[in-house]
């Protein structure tokens, strides 16, 4: 399991989770248990050796027999405490402490004959005596355990608390990380200071250390070892925490996708967490990548990650640890299917509603619970529990973590009918019960399946109907442990939850978590539960803080908020092949909607254009040529890629010859600069925007202007067409569309401008596309405001603050899911159509002026004059190509991308080309 550590101490029975929550394990001395008389004149069985372990709130004994119990006494039931001295005959010798005697009323007997089951209790006034192996230690332990046994024994629990810590810190001051543990006498270190180490349920003090090359941590009890190194150069991720409610916490990865971290350190204030932090950061900068929320999303969106990988990481973002119970990674049940011996996957059927929480899935229940909502004072909540806790953790976990669960419930486990006995029954009782609302762990869909089966053998209770706890049980539709995992993956892989993943990562990590939204969306939790609700140290009265601190830990814990508008939908295939594990009746070719040579074909041009963008950095310069007098602001190229067409900020239209490498034609439309162009269909017409608030219409055959358009009131900036429809830009904060017919202009009839809509804008318009389907518009303006129109309505669809300054491009992906934008800012920004979210930021060293893209890889000209070719998921420019001497204005790619045109300041139009 995620929390079960790698390396099994399986002769050690001792574990941090026989001591109580919140307690400190602090030194261990050999000593004897001492039976028989109880007088400190008996000698010690030998049997009897073992591990005296001096805890803040108990005294654990710990035998060398195995087969004897692990002894508990806690501190608060002594009565006594003292040390008992030898008697010695010899009047010469001075007389020193030899015994120490604990008079208690309870001793808890743990482990007998080793085996994990409920603790027994031995009630009933009795003396413990143990001899230590060094004598002369006797006298200090005493000390120790009469001061933690004056603890103990205070009335309130916040001065017991107090009083542990400040002996904790006492400890902490007397020592000193031990720089002999380094791997190199080379090594230097760049801080220490005091923290703790986290595991579930339990925490462990002592010192860190970090050098040039590690990460030392060295626990006050050497415990379960000296010193935990971890070499700098294996950290793939970390994360900081929330501990406690307190941004203390720092947990460090060696791996990508491990559930399970290296290290987990709660630090005593924020200082010296982040200063470490950083510290870690500045050297992983030169090694790996940081990935946000925004970035993730883009790789799952674009199905670079699976879903399961997906939801690993948004837990790990909003603080969720597997060492942490109370925020221990979360993950829906997403079939609603356990009663049918066939799982069907294509059946909508067979899965849960993700847009609702559990608590709204069945519409009786909600209704009760929201009529207790209505009639409840301030503050309101919809559920009375959560839908993690670590006793849900646990209540999944008890067969591979049955001492988790033993030290979370006092000794005990929960009553055999309570108990994760069904996986059918689980999923009733979570639509049907008053209080259980609760949702899934990664481990239902991982591939140890060891959690469902009880393997270790352990005596769990009898049911009311006389079955023992044994293996949970399955639905029909799975044949075993490993096959319910596999089917379970499959499900959360499918067509149908990919498509509604979303809307409940909307519920858990987003915009529907918190507010207005999340009452409608009926997912209002206990206020405790959410994150910036309480704040602990704000609490004076150490007792109130304590208890409000337990209660928010023990009912679980709100993920941290990571969206705050609707997550975008997984870009998802037009089918799905489901894995081959599910029970299915449909072959995969009988979903097709298209034919196989069509799909074939679609393939291979697909196949090419992925082959030109992985081999952008093979892009190389055919020729140069100088035509124009000013920049070069729009390229235009005939269909055979015979003609090439510029426009200039030198007022004027020119048309070059690929192949005779020579300028053709030239031709000026009025004094003021031209700044784009289109080339209509069938290579007839090119048409020209004009600073002049003009549009030029120049027929290719006859070489003449042919039409006028006066649009505008302001310069125009860009021009589009498609399907008919003149789409014009301007500086007069418009953008107009027009009807005219295509064949009318280039059969030099009077053209008809029919104008069908104008969108304003609060500024004016810098630049404008059409999506691939040319059913939407984004229109970028001088001010940075990104719009997104619906054709159909010519609509407002989304509009946001994208840039700080002009936008000076943007451009749909070629699924029209996502636009990409570069700006004055030296920003390229993408954000999702569907929902107007902007997905990630990626900041350029210069000012970036136009691009192409195929929705992950952007070839962009700047500032520089250098075209640059990044990778959008890392975030990164992947390559360098020099080119013009100047800023770079435009770029044109045709439609197999793989030529390449370039138009710049230095008045060049460059032609490009992979070679491969």
């Amino acid at each position: 399991m995620a929390f079960i550590r790698k390396k099994e101490r399986s002769r050690e029975r001792f574990s941090l989770l026989l001591l109580d929550l919140e307690e400190y394990y602090f030194e261990q001395h050999t000593a004897y248990h001492m039976t028989g008389s109880g007088s400190p004149a008996a000698l010690p069985n030998r049997h009897n050796r073992g591990s005296l372990k001096i805890c803040s709130k108990s005294v654990i004994f710990e035998p060398d027999d195995v087969n004897r119990p692990i002894l508990k006494i806690p501190l608060k039931d002594c009565k006594q405490i003292e040390a008992l001295e030898e008697n010695e005959s010899n009047p010469f010798k001075e007389t020193k402490p030899a015994c120490i005697l604990m008079e208690t009323k309870q001793v808890f007997l743990i482990k007998e004959s080793n085996a994990v089951s409920p603790y027994k209790y031995e009630r009933g006034e009795r003396n413990v005596v143990f001899q230590l192996d060094i004598p002369r230690k006797t006298e200090d332990v005493v000390q120790t355990l009469l001061q933690l046994h004056r603890a103990s024994r205070l009335d309130k629990l916040g001065d017991q608390t107090a009083m542990i810590a400040a002996n904790l810190q006492s400890r902490l001051a007397r020592t000193s990380f031990d720089k002999n543990s380094f791997r190199s006498v080379s090594e230097n270190p760049h801080m220490d200071c005091e923290a703790e180490m986290v595991s579930p349920l339990v925490t462990n003090p002592g010192h860190v250390c970090i050098t040039d090359d590690n990460l030392y941590f060295q626990p006050l009890n050497s415990y379960p070892d000296s010193v935990v190194q971890i070499g700098l150069r294996s950290i793939r991720r970390i994360y900081k925490r929330r501990h406690g409610l307190r941004p203390l916490g720092l947990e460090v990865f060696c791996t990508e996708n491990d559930l399970c971290s290296d290290i987990y350190l709660k630090f005593y204030n924020t200082k010296d967490r982040d200063e470490l932090y950083y510290y870690i950061a500045t050297f992983l900068e030169n090694h790996i990548t940081e990935q946000t929320a925004e970035s993730y999303m883009l790789l799952w969106q674009r199905g670079h990650i699976s879903n399961y990988q997906y939801l690993l990481h948004l837990n790990n973002l909003a603080d969720r640890s597997v060492n942490d119970l109370s925020q221990y990674p979360v993950f829906p049940w997403v079939i609603s299917d356990y009663s049918s011996p066939q799982l069907d996957l294509l059946n909508p059927a067979s899965f849960r509603d993700l847009s609702k929480p559990v608590g709204a899935l069945n519409t009786e229940r909600l209704e009760r619970l929201l009529e207790r909502y209505r009639d409840m004072p301030e503050p309101r909540f919809m559920y009375g529990s959560h839908y993690s806790s670590p006793g849900y953790v646990l209540f999944y976990l008890v067969r591979v973590a049955p001492e988790h669960m033993l030290c979370l419930q006092n000794g005990r486990y929960d009553h055999a009918d309570r108990m994760f006995n069904s996986v059918g029954e689980t999923w009733k009782n979570c639509l049907e019960g008053g209080t259980d609302f609760k949702e899934l762990i990664p481990e239902f869909y991982g591939t140890d399946f060891s959690f469902l089966k009880n393997l270790l053998g352990l005596n769990l209770g009898r049911r009311q109907g006389g079955g023992q706890v044994g293996d949970v049980e399955l639905p029909p539709w799975a044949s075993d442990a490993d096959d319910f995992l596999q089917k379970m993956s499959a499900a959360l892989e499918s067509q149908h939850v990919s498509e509604h993943l979303h809307e409940w990562i909307d519920l858990i990590f987003g915009y529907k978590q918190k507010g207005s939204e999340a009452v409608a969306a009926h997912n209002v939790f206990h206020p405790l539960t959410y994150e910036g609700i309480i704040d602990c140290d704000s609490i004076e009265d150490p007792d109130q803080k304590i208890a409000m601190l337990t209660q928010i830990l023990e009912f679980g814990q709100t993920p941290r908020q990571l969206f705050t508008t609707p997550h975008p939908q997984r870009i998802t295939p037009r089918f799905h092949n489901v894995s081959s594990g599910t029970s299915l009746s449909t072959s995969p070719n009988e979903l097709s909607p298209v034919s196989p040579s069509m799909e074939s074909f679609e393939d291979l041009t697909e196949e090419s254009k992925k082959l030109a963008w992985s081999n952008m950095n093979k892009l190389a310069l055919q020729s140069s040529h100088k035509i124009h007098k000013e920049a070069v602001t729009g390229i235009a190229v005939t269909l055979n890629g015979a003609s090439i067409f510029s426009t200039s900020q030198d007022s004027t239209l020119k048309m070059f010859s690929k192949e005779g490498s020579a300028l053709q034609r030239s031709v000026s439309f009025s004094n003021m600069a031209l700044s784009s162009c289109v080339m209509l269909p069938e290579d007839k017409t090119v048409v020209c925007s004009s600073w002049d608030n003009n549009l030029y219409f120049y027929s290719i055959a006859y070489g003449r202007r042919q039409d006028t358009l006066m649009g505008h009131d302001d310069a125009v900036s860009q021009v589009c067409w498609r399907d008919n429809q003149l789409y014009t830009a301007s500086w007069d904060s418009t953008v107009k569309v027009w009807k005219c017919m295509a064949a009318d202009i280039s059969s030099n009839k009077r053209t008809q401008f029919e104008p069908l809509a104008e969108l304003e804008h609060e500024a004016g318009v810098n630049t404008i596309a059409l999506s691939p389907a040319g059913t939407l518009l984004a229109s970028g303006t001088k001010e940075g405001t990104l719009s997104v129109w619906d054709l159909a309505s010519f609509s407002l669809l989304h509009q946001l603050s994208c840039h700080s300054g002009k936008i000076h491009q943007v451009a749909f992906s070629p699924d029209s899911r996502n636009i990409l934008s570069v700006g004055e800012d030296s920003c390229l920004k993408v954000t999702d159509v569907q929902t107007g979210m902007l997905l990630s930021t990626v900041h350029a060293e210069d000012e970036q002026r136009c691009f192409c893209w195929d929705g992950n890889f952007v070839l962009s000209g700047g500032q520089s004059g250098s075209l640059l070719v990044w990778d959008l998921l890392s975030s990164k420019v992947i390559h360098k190509i020099p080119a013009h001497s100047g800023p770079i204005t435009c770029i044109w790619m045709n439609e197999q991308c793989s030529s390449v045109i370039t138009g710049g300041e230095d008045k060049q139009i460059m032609f490009w080309k992979h070679q491969y």
